[in-house]
């Protein structure tokens, strides 16, 4: 004679699914391209286009600050930081600027613990 153990009933969860017609559109707006598009038009070099896209989202602070001084002479680069800031871009660089977590900040940190004594230049 063989005994059959039945699991309880799992606990009923209440339904919380939006419908299509009850969800917030999304607040956040894309960059507009047109001034990438008036820049191609008129044969301005764009830099995040004419580099690799790895350099604009490097590791190391020497890589990131070659990047930022790529977005130096971009046409673009005020609508391309008013864009990222925005979207709270994750990271990488963007307008010239360095995002860390959707913040702008000033420099990237090396990888380690830093020192605890200043290093004589």
């Amino acid at each position: 004679m063989s005994t059959v153990i039945t699991p309880p009933p799992l606990p009923s969860v209440p339904d919380k699914t939006i419908k299509a017609d009850q969800a917030d559109p999304p607040e956040v707006t894309l960059m507009q391209l047109t001034a990438i598009d008036e820049a191609d038009s008129l044969g301005q070099a764009i830099p995040c286009r004419a580099f690799d896209p790895e350099v604009f989202f490097a590791e190391t602070p020497a890589d990131v600050e070659y990047a930022k001084s790529l977005c130096g002479t971009c046409p673009v680069k005020a609508a391309c930081l008013t864009g990222a800031l925005e979207r709270r871009e994750p990271w990488g660089v963007w307008g010239g600027e360095l995002f860390v977590q959707g913040v702008v900040v000033a420099r990237k940190r090396p990888r380690g613990r830093p020192r605890k004594t200043e290093v004589m230049a």
